[in-house]
């Protein structure tokens, strides 16, 4: 039985002040997420999409290593951004630059996490 590594890096960014016309286009949005998911080096399972009415948009595309994705709300211009991935090779923190260079916001606040690096010892 083959052992993987638990290791995974978890890039999260809520932004403000992007398009609302590009927020609220969902095949656009697919395709960015898509073209992010392979400058990453991650190997793109399958998308999925959900337009709002009357506006809004939700896309996720499942990864080999995890997922990213993109939940928008074009009235207030802020989508939330997320992109988490397992392993060593495939890098989130490329996927996220390049959706915040193609959403061009005017704020951008990210987080990002390391995940999987085994349980804390709890001292009692």
């Amino acid at each position: 039985m083959e052992e993987y590594s638990t290791f995974g890096r978890h890039v999260a960014v809520d932004t403000w002040g992007a398009n609302s016309g590009v927020l609220n286009d969902v095949k656009f949005l697919e395709e960015m997420l898509v073209t992010a998911a392979n400058k990453s080096g991650a190997t793109v399972l399958s998308v999925q999409s959900k337009q709002f009415e009357p506006q809004g948009a939700t896309v996720l595309v499942l990864l080999s290593e995890s997922h990213i994705s993109i939940h928008t709300y074009p009235e207030k211009g802020f989508a939330a951004l997320d992109c988490y991935t397992c392993g060593e090779t495939v890098d989130p923190q490329i996927a996220m630059d390049y959706m915040l260079e193609v959403l061009k916001p005017e704020k951008a606040y990210p987080k990002t996490l390391k995940r999987g690096e085994g349980p804390i010892e709890v001292v009692k």
